[in-house]
């Protein structure tokens, strides 16, 4: 009897899953996967000097 409620859950769960991957590709979540690791390897150091330097001026 609990096969009857579960499985249609499972489908409709299964199907949901597919639908929001599906959308997540659509989406462009997986366009770059490097970029973002590659991002915290680059050194920003010219925003804080110029912070640095402004606040030196004044």
């Amino acid at each position: 009897m609990g096969l009857f409620l579960l499985i249609p859950i499972s489908l409709l769960l299964v199907g949901l899953l597919v639908w929001i991957f599906n959308w997540s590709i659509k989406s462009g979540q997986f366009d770059d996967l490097e970029g973002p690791g590659q991002a915290i390897l680059m050194d920003d150091d010219t925003s804080t000097s110029k912070k640095v330097s402004e606040h030196s001026q004044d």
